[in-house]
């Protein structure tokens, strides 16, 4: 039998910024050995308009599901069964069943060999629902489904699922509702010297979700002398211990939600680390102060938001000389006790915006209180494009702090602000799914 992997793109095209689905690393050992596997990435490459494939197989997120739909209807016409996986059909797997013969609600290792059964078996089922609860111990990467892929440079590795906040705007909790789970560092350590990738990309939604655990890793990592990033909460940075201790053992960049400089909207969010460790300048100053560069992102539309709030953050980003920035307009993903808030208050403009024929990447999702959705979707475009315009991308260049005056960081850093400017005007305005993407989704 034959399974097309399938990683469907938000646009229809490629992209400068792919990095490696990790998924399909985890379910390729998974699928029994007999089974014939293609994999197509379309961030990447086009993508086959036929397969003599027996299973389609998707990892959908919210902004490739309208993509995803049209695929997948356009396999079902040739007689080949689609099954999805991911954020976007566990948050809607009645809407995903819409579309494809199956759906894969959570974890894939616990479910991805009750699909193999049952497709052998001719008997697929219309949805398969994970415990929850994986050891996350027993996970094995199979990298090679990724061979002659163009990803960027960076490997890519997990040590925890979940996070120890809940933030009303995120789907972490939504899909990881167990208490955050960590890798056993050994594992990780025999990962990482496996993985012939120097720079490497910690995919957890918060790596110090478990203090003690996360810093057994750093000190695991001191001599693998492997350069990575990570996304954390901003609690990690009142201890000035722990960022030297991630520094030295290869720590380049920390992603961070600062979010807002509005305390009301901070708590209307649930970012309580945000409102209890407040004082930003301070925290700015000790993850410079331990050499490690900052991506900061915001997000723009809660109740106590103007245009005006958006100027105050893009200058605030760049006083501080962020590495790298994101300023998105509020968006209320499925699943999210935002998404459910804003649909019972009548606040939203679109409520299925990632199916909807009207909705362009960049576009207000929902009306704000305090500003008009144009003002939102424009204050945030201008955000963007002045943060990334090649004279703030020079200037915050020339910071020492920033890039921590070293040529290594240096180069890093240009690349990763020329690929973020190139993305973000490639993105903003354009239909999801693509312009091609003509079948009536509603």
């Amino acid at each position: 039998m034959k399974i097309l992997f399938i990683r469907p793109g938000m646009l229809g095209n490629a992209s400068k910024d792919a990095m490696m689905p990790l998924v399909f690393a985890i379910i390729k050992p998974l699928t029994p050995a007999d089974f014939d596997i293609e994999f197509y990435d379309e961030r990447v490459e086009r993508l086959p308009e036929s397969t003599d494939a027996d299973l389609v197989a998707m990892t959908v997120e919210t902004f490739s599901a309208r993509r995803a739909y049209h695929l997948a209807l356009t396999y079902r016409r040739q007689g080949i069964p689609v099954i999805m996986g991911g954020f976007h059909p566990t948050m809607l797997p009645d809407e995903s069943l819409r579309y494809c013969e199956s759906v894969i609600v959570g974890e894939a290792e616990d479910t991805w060999p009750l699909v193999m059964e049952d497709l052998r078996a001719g008997n697929l089922k219309p949805r398969y629902e994970s415990s929850g609860k994986v050891d996350l111990s027993g996970i094995v990467y199979d990298y090679s489904v990724f061979r002659n892929k163009k990803y960027n440079k960076i490997g890519l590795l997990q040590f925890s699922r979940g996070c120890k906040f809940s933030c009303d705007f995120c789907s972490v909790h939504a899909f990881f509702k167990e208490p955050v789970r960590c890798k056993p560092i050994p594992v990780i350590v025999n990962e990482l010297k496996a993985m012939k990738e120097r720079y490497i990309f910690f995919i957890d939604d918060n790596l110090f979700s478990d203090e003690q655990a996360a810093k057994a890793l750093f000190e695991a990592l001191v001599p693998l002398k492997k350069k990575w990033v990570c996304q954390i909460s901003i609690d990690v940075a009142k201890n000035r211990e722990l960022l030297h201790l991630m520094k030295k053992s290869g720590c380049m960049v920390v992603l961070i939600g600062f979010e807002s400089l509005n305390v009301e909207n901070l708590k209307q969010m649930g970012k309580g680390a945000n409102v209890k460790y407040n004082d930003y300048d301070e925290i700015i100053g000790n993850i410079y102060d331990a050499g490690i560069m900052i991506y900061g992102t915001f997000v723009v539309g809660y109740d106590y938001d103007t245009a005006q709030s958006t100027r105050e953050l893009v200058e605030f980003a760049l006083h501080h000389q962020f590495a790298i920035a994101n300023f998105n307009p509020l968006m209320p993903m499925p699943g999210t006790r935002l998404h459910k808030r804003l649909l019972e208050e009548e606040h939203l403009i679109y409520e299925d915006w990632w199916i909807n024929e009207e909705y362009r990447y960049g576009d207000a999702m929902l009306t704000p209180k305090s500003m008009t959705g144009e003002e939102l979707k424009e204050s945030c475009k201008h955000a963007r494009y002045t943060f990334n315009s090649y004279k703030n991308i020079f200037k915050r260049l020339l910071h020492p702090k920033a890039n921590a005056a070293n040529l290594e960081y240096i180069a890093i850093f240009l690349l990763a602000n020329l690929i973020s400017r190139f993305e973000i005007r490639a993105k903003q305005g354009k239909k999801l799914g693509g312009y091609n993407c003509d079948i009536d989704l509603d």
